[in-house]
């Protein structure tokens, strides 16, 4: 998958600043898709210039303008064409889980130091998704939602990534138990 699908299936909700993409990526495409605010300004210049977005600029007094980017048509028809055809498998690139790997032979400490700031960075994660997931449901129970929202797709990827954090938070403490006890028991080599 390109940032191109990722961003066409942002614009979807309507039209947006790069700036207000960006936010986005932050908060909700973050649980499924990483782009730093360069890559999704110089993929915006690339939609623009292909003619799967369009761009119209937003003057503004004491700022510099705007642009607001939306879908053109053939940014529709290429987020249909992305949809219509078999994702390839995902795969798992970590550091982390190379470190943890090599941890027998490396510094225990350092590795059982960095699993905590995963941990907490899956703690953050959740709490940020959870809000997120409040405010799609506004009081509604997730059944009622999913029922009458005219978009339905972010509120199940946000629910992947709080299945993907949650998972990562039990996976950190169990392994974080594990190497506790293993240094306690019989220290690894530093």
């Amino acid at each position: 998958m390109s940032l191109r699908n990722a961003v066409l299936a942002t614009l979807l909700e309507g039209e947006a600043s790069g700036y207000d993409l960006s936010k986005s990526f932050d908060a909700g495409v973050a649980n499924f898709w990483m782009a730093t605010p360069q890559q999704l300004y110089r993929e915006l210049d690339k939609m623009a210039a292909d003619g799967l977005i369009q761009a119209r600029v937003v003057q503004q007094e004491r700022r510099p303008n705007k642009r607001l980017f939306s879908l053109t048509e053939a940014g529709r028809r290429a987020l249909h064409e992305f949809t219509a055809r078999p994702p390839r498998p995902g795969a798992m690139r970590e550091e982390l889980m190379v470190q943890v790997q090599a941890v027998d032979a490396g510094d225990a400490e350092a590795v059982m130091a960095a699993l905590r700031e995963r941990r907490a960075w899956a703690e953050s994660k959740i709490a940020r998704f959870e809000r997120l997931r409040a405010r799609f449901l506004d009081g509604r129970t997730e059944e009622e939602y999913l029922a009458a929202a005219d978009r339905i797709g972010p509120y199940l990827t946000l629910m992947r990534g709080l299945a993907f954090e949650r998972e990562n938070l039990r996976w950190c403490e169990e392994t974080l138990t594990i190497l506790d006890r293993r240094t306690t028991a019989h220290p690894l080599k530093s």
